[in-house]
């Protein structure tokens, strides 16, 4: 009989400690910085020139 009682306070215990605010709070996560921008001037610039390079190549062939 008295496994049974220690049963139920222990079942007790755990339902009821979380409910009273008993356990810690976990906070929330916390957001990162919003990330530094990657230039594409440099790059969108040259993918243009190289592209109009090979259009250029491509008409004077024809």
């Amino acid at each position: 009989m008295r496994s049974i009682h220690i049963f139920f306070l222990f079942f007790a215990m755990l339902c009821i400690g979380p409910a009273t605010g008993s356990s810690a709070q976990v906070p929330p996560p916390v957001l990162p910085d919003a990330p530094s921008q990657a230039p594409i001037d440099g790059g969108l610039g040259l993918l243009a020139v190289g592209g109009g390079v090979y259009a250029w190549k491509r008409l004077k062939r024809r």
